[in-house]
C-alpha cells in the first residue's frame, strides 16, 4: 500500500496541485511534461514536443496526479483522502482483546488515540506512541498499515484491517509485523489485537506530529558495555530456558491474569528477552552478583520499553523453583526489598519454568 502523498493530505490541496500541473503544462515546463508522459496513460506514446499543444483538461491533470501518488484513478485517491479526514479526532478505547484475552474495561479508561490526517498518537499510562498510517479503502475489509516512529515500538510495523461506522472504529492488528488478519478477532498465541474505539471529538487534535525518526543506536553487547561480559555462574545456568509469568506488579498495580498468561521469559547465557502478548518488553544483557542476599541482578537494556544502553538494578530470589525479580526503573537505585508500592517505579515479576 505504498503511497506518495503529502502529510495530512486533503482534496483541496490535491485539486490545486492538479490545476498547477495543467498551467505548468501550458507553459511547457519540463517537469509538467514529464509528469504527464509518465503518469497519464493516454499520453504515454506521444512525443514530448507534441504535448503542449494537446487539449488536456483538468480531469487529465487529476488523473496524472492520482497515478503519481500511487492510485489507480482520481476517484480512488478521493475516497482514500476522504476516509483519512473522516477518521480525524480523538478516540477512546471501548474494547480490547489481545491473544484471545479480553482486557478489563477499567484498564482502558486512561488510554486514547489521536488522529490528524495520516498521523497518530496513542497515549496510555505505560507509554506514548507516535507514527504514520496508510489505508486501502478499496479492500473489503479496509486495510491499514501502521508505522511506529516514536515510543517503545519505534521502527516497527503493524498490519491490520479496520471498519469505520460513524463514531465507532474497529481495528484488528497483527502486532508482530507479520501477515495481515483476514477477520476481526484474536486467539491464544495469534499475536493479534482486536479493539473497538469510540470517538469523543471530531476536532483536529493538537500536537500530533507522527514522530521524528531517530538514527538507529548500536545494540549493547558485552564488548561495548564493560561489566556485562558473560561469566558463567550457577544462577545464570539455572535461569536458562523458557519461563512463563506467574505474577506481575508494576508500580503497585497488579497485571490482570489474562495478560500475565501471555508473558514469556527466554534466557541463554546472560542474554534475556521478555515478551507479553507477543511484544518485546525487555531485551537485555544480565549481570549477576551471587555474593549478596538477596542476589543482585543488573540489566543492560538492548531493546523493548527502555532505551538501549540504559541500566536497571534489581533483586532476585527463589521461591521453590520459581524465580522472583524486583527491578527498579532505569536510572533509579536498586530496590531494598521485593515490595512494589505505588510511586516506587518498581516492577515485581514471578516466573515458572515452561513445561
Amino acid at each position: 500500500m505504498k503511497k506518495n502523498l503529502p502529510a495530512r493530505p486533503n482534496l483541496d490541496q490535491l485539486r490545486r496541485q492538479a490545476k498547477e500541473l495543467l498551467s505548468a503544462l501550458e507553459r511547457r515546463e519540463p517537469d509538467a511534461v514529464g509528469t504527464i508522459l509518465q503518469h497519464l496513460p493516454a499520453a504515454k506514446n506521444l512525443p514530448a514536443a507534441q504535448l503542449p499543444g494537446m487539449p488536456f483538461r483538468l480531469a487529465d491533470a487529476q488523473s496524472a496526479i492520482a497515478r503519481k501518488t500511487g492510485f489507480a484513478s482520481w476517484p480512488h485517491l478521493g475516497r482514500h483522502v476522504e476516509q483519512l479526514r473522516s477518521l480525524e479526532g480523538i478516540w477512546t478505547f471501548d474494547y480490547l482483546e489481545i491473544d484471545g484475552s479480553v482486557i478489563p474495561s477499567s484498564a482502558l479508561t486512561a488510554s486514547r488515540l489521536l488522529i490528524d490526517g495520516d498521523r497518530f498518537r496513542t497515549e496510555s499510562p505505560e507509554a506514548n506512541y507516535e507514527g504514520i498510517f496508510n489505508i486501502n479503502v478499496e479492500a473489503d475489509p479496509h486495510e491499514i498499515d501502521i508505522e511506529f516512529v516514536e515510543g517503545p515500538e519505534a521502527g516497527n510495523w503493524n498490519y491490520g484491517i479496520f471498519r469505520f461506522e460513524g463514531d465507532e472504529l474497529k481495528l484488528c492488528l497483527d502486532m508482530n509485523g507479520k501477515r495481515r488478519p483476514e477477520k476481526f478477532g484474536t486467539s491464544l498465541g495469534s499475536g493479534r489485537a482486536y479493539e473497538t474505539l469510540k470517538r469523543t471529538s471530531d476536532s483536529r487534535p493538537k500536537n500530533v506530529t507522527g514522530g521524528t525518526a531517530s538514527l538507529p543506536q548500536p545494540r549493547p553487547t558485552a564488548q561495548t558495555h564493560s561489566g556485562f561480559e558473560f561469566v558463567e555462574c550457577p544462577t545464570l545456568t539455572r535461569l536458562e530456558g523458557e519461563w512463563t509469568a506467574v505474577k506481575v506488579i508494576r508500580d503497585g498495580q497488579e497485571l490482570p491474569q489474562m495478560m500475565v498468561r501471555t508473558g514469556l521469559r527466554t534466557a541463554a547465557k546472560n542474554q534475556i528477552t521478555i515478551m507479553f502478548s507477543g511484544k518485546i518488553m525487555i531485551e537485555a544483557l544480565v549481570k549477576i552478583d551471587e555474593s549478596t542476599d538477596p542476589i543482585h541482578v543488573d540489566y543492560c537494556n538492548a531493546g523493548g520499553l527502555c532505551p538501549g544502553g540504559t541500566v536497571q538494578f534489581g533483586l532476585l530470589q527463589w521461591i521453590g523453583d520459581e524465580a522472583c525479580f524486583c527491578m527498579a526503573a532505569s536510572g533509579s537505585p536498586r530496590p531494598v526489598d521485593f515490595s512494589c508500592p505505588s510511586g516506587s517505579g518498581h516492577t515485581f515479576s514471578q516466573w515458572r519454568r515452561k513445561k
